[in-house]
């Protein structure tokens, strides 16, 4: 057991940041501060910068039940504690982080811990693990009640006739996977915190990170993040984090307590070795988002120009249907970013600071664009050098998929199309590849795809 780690229970923006001087409270630095020195002090040891793996599963005890805080693995480890504390210092508003063995093992237990005869009311355009869990195992095995709803477009008092009396959650992920529409997480959380019902409110907050959203400070009561993309950011990691901000409440604490009893319970843990280096990994996040808007935000723009492209979804695209809503969503630390830099660089702001820029802004990394047939995505898919047909997304490669057939291919064709997941939709996740490979990559691919003859 490493004494250079953070072994107390992840309490960030509030305990004092293992590696930042105590004469500075956690949440005056910036974020990528935090990202590099939360958990993160030499070895006292050995004076080692990057603190050791911690591979062992259990722990010497002076007396019965008397530890240094760790028994068993399972229960604790000192990696993943580290990581935990780092998770709730970067996503502002946290409290307390949870790390799990996948992002669909925190959904499983976000839904075990509602209890049962629960209902659920999710935005319809979700993950496909997602979906598959709400529907497969949340409804026909643990009996839960799940509504599905299209939350960025129907007004309030449809989604007030959808919170029941024993509605105990509403997901959201913003931007949804892989339509992009956009959820505004502080009108939703007024009308939770009003229901009779008080429903928690959940957002997936993978698409756009800790860096580009601050769900929490817009009244969310719960963050999830798949670790598995952008946060660990290089494609070697599996993992899941669910983050918490302070307890507003008794059934708050419960709630929270009730997470953690069965991260435990169920074993939904990571290993030391992952939770190593997905710490490692957000080291780098704020500037890895930072090249991956960037670079989005022109590939979208190309997209856009190209006459065989029918439809582009990237928030951050002036004259997209979300664009003020964008803006408006941008965490603190982004926000000053963009205007600080890349404003004075790249894009002329409009007359007010509250309205959004001219051109476009960085938004994450991932655009979904329809093309006319499903032919013409198959050309395209297949045609470029530097997107690499996978799944997945949110490491420092470029990717490209199909949604309809790999990761919604799940979600009956009927509900796809009414999504608006399309055979000719395909989802990009820009990588932080130098932007003029990535333009001519994708470039060269369109001009394959335009020559496909459709009968």
């Amino acid at each position: 057991m490493s004494p250079a780690l953070d072994l107390k229970p992840a309490v960030s923006n509030s305990h004092r940041a293992n590696g930042i001087s105590s004469s500075r409270r956690p949440h005056s630095d910036g974020f990528s501060t935090l990202s590099v020195h939360v958990g993160s002090s030499p070895d006292p040891a050995t004076g080692a910068v990057i603190p050791p793996i911690s591979l062992s599963t259990t722990y010497v005890q002076s007396a019965p039940g008397r530890h240094n805080g760790f028994e068993y693995s399972r229960a604790g480890n000192p990696n993943r504690n580290a990581l935990e504390n780092l998770l709730a210092s970067i996503e502002k508003g946290g409290e307390e982080a949870m790390a799990f063995g996948s992002g669909s093992a925190a959904t499983g237990v976000v839904v075990q811990a509602l209890g049962s005869g629960a209902h659920v009311l999710s935005v319809n355009d979700v993950y496909g693990g997602t979906y598959r869990y709400l529907k497969r195992v949340a409804t026909e095995i643990q009996s839960l009640e799940v509504t599905l709803l299209d939350l960025e477009r129907v007004d309030e008092e449809v989604i007030r006739e959808n919170i029941r009396e024993n509605t105990k959650l509403i997901w959201l992920e913003s931007p949804t996977n892989p339509t992009l529409k956009l959820m505004d997480v502080a009108r939703l959380a007024r009308i939770a915190r009003s229901h009779p019902s008080q429903p928690l409110l959940l957002v997936d907050n993978t698409f756009l990170s800790p860096y580009y959203s601050s769900p929490l400070l817009l009244g969310a009561d719960i963050v999830l993040h798949s670790l598995t993309k952008y946060v660990n950011g290089h494609a070697d990691v599996v993992m899941g984090a669910l983050i918490l901000p302070p307890s507003s409440s008794e059934q708050h604490r419960a709630f929270k307590d009730k997470l953690r009893f069965l991260q435990n319970a169920t074993g939904a843990v990571p290993s030391a070795y992952d939770s190593w280096l997905a710490h490692r990994g957000a080291k780098t996040l704020g500037l890895r988002m930072r090249q991956h808007g960037l670079s989005a935000l022109k590939v979208a723009k190309l997209l856009k120009a190209h006459p065989l492209v029918e439809e582009v979804m990237y928030p951050g695209l002036e004259g997209s249907k979300n664009y003020d809503l964008a803006w408006a969503s941008l965490s603190a630390h982004a926000r000053k970013w963009i205007e600080k830099d890349v404003l004075l660089r790249d894009i002329h702001h409009a007359s007010s600071p509250s309205s959004p820029p001219e051109g476009g802004f960085p938004f994450s990394g991932m655009i979904s664009f329809r093309l006319p047939t499903h032919a013409h995505a198959l050309a395209f898919l297949t045609s470029t050098r530097l997107f690499t047909l996978a799944e997945s997304l949110g490491g420092v490669e470029s990717l490209a998929e199909h949604p309809a057939s790999m990761t919604h291919a799940g979600i009956p064709k009927e509900e796809r199309e009414e999504l608006g997941i399309t055979d000719g939709l395909v989802r990009l996740s820009v990588g932080i590849e130098d932007v003029e490979d990535l333009i001519d990559d994708v470039r060269q691919a369109l001009e394959k795809s335009a020559r496909v003859e459709v009968a």
